[in-house]
């Protein structure tokens, strides 16, 4: 799984690669602790132009479908099986027409030995951006005018598959990554394969993993209080 993550650059900053054509306003600043219902930068084709546009949008993390009767379903949706969206109905129609990135410094995960838990910082060996596939949705809060602009919520959700190698000694799930070559194919809104796009990041995925690099960090990131750049470094033995 993947419950909290960093994002040590601005929005802007960490997706020169995916070539984005507008930036949304107010893209939140750096932050060291990014929980669930927190507000993130992601990038998203949208297929209203022709051909689409590559978006970065700030989204709340926790996908809120459309017909859900209000947006508090979202904070238990932060991850989403990749192996199972094909089969649950609050993740199918998104997987087909509203698929995202969600840029990244890094990860935390929690490793569990003998009952106590110890936080680990999952990043790039060489500092680069870290892409994770997911998923997002805009949900309309019908108690609100139509000239209001806060009538629209846009959320998402950040794939995992079973976790491999080092980082399968940490936690048996794990984002499931981008190869920012391939993100064209994985935003693309128009492909009519989408259960072969799903299984070719699956796949790819081990690759970029055995790249990252870990370390063990400061429980202090279990509070969600705490956000600062002391929480990635290694903890103190």
């Amino acid at each position: 799984m993947c419950g909290r993550f960093v994002v040590a650059s601005a929005g802007s900053d960490l997706v020169g690669v995916l070539r984005v054509d507008v930036e949304g306003d107010d893209l939140p600043a750096p932050s060291y602790n990014v929980a669930p219902t927190d507000r993130v930068a992601i990038v998203m084709d949208s297929a209203k132009t022709e051909p689409p546009t590559r978006r970065l949008e700030v989204a709340r993390w926790g996908l809120v479908p459309g017909w859900a009767k209000d947006p508090k379903i979202g904070a238990r949706a932060f991850n989403a099986r990749a192996e199972e969206l094909e089969e649950k109905p609050m993740f199918r129609t998104a997987l087909e027409k509203r698929r995202a990135v969600v840029p990244a410094s890094g990860y935390y995960e929690w490793a569990t030995v003998d009952g106590v838990k110890t936080p680990h910082y999952i990043h790039p060996a060489g500092g680069e951006p870290l892409f994770f596939a997911g998923l997002y949705e805009w949900w309309r809060d019908k108690s609100k005018a139509d000239d209001d602009p806060e009538r629209w919520l846009l959320s998402f959700t950040i794939l995992t598959r079973d976790s491999i190698g080092h980082l399968g000694s940490i936690h048996d799930r794990m984002p499931l990554f981008l190869d920012a070559d391939y993100a064209d194919a994985w935003l693309d809104p128009t492909t009519d394969n989408v259960g072969d796009v799903l299984d070719a990041a699956i796949d790819a995925a081990p690759a970029l993993a055995a790249t990252l690099d870990e370390h063990v960090v400061s429980t202090a990131v279990g509070n969600v209080r705490n956000n600062s750049p002391e929480l990635i470094e290694p903890a103190a033995d």
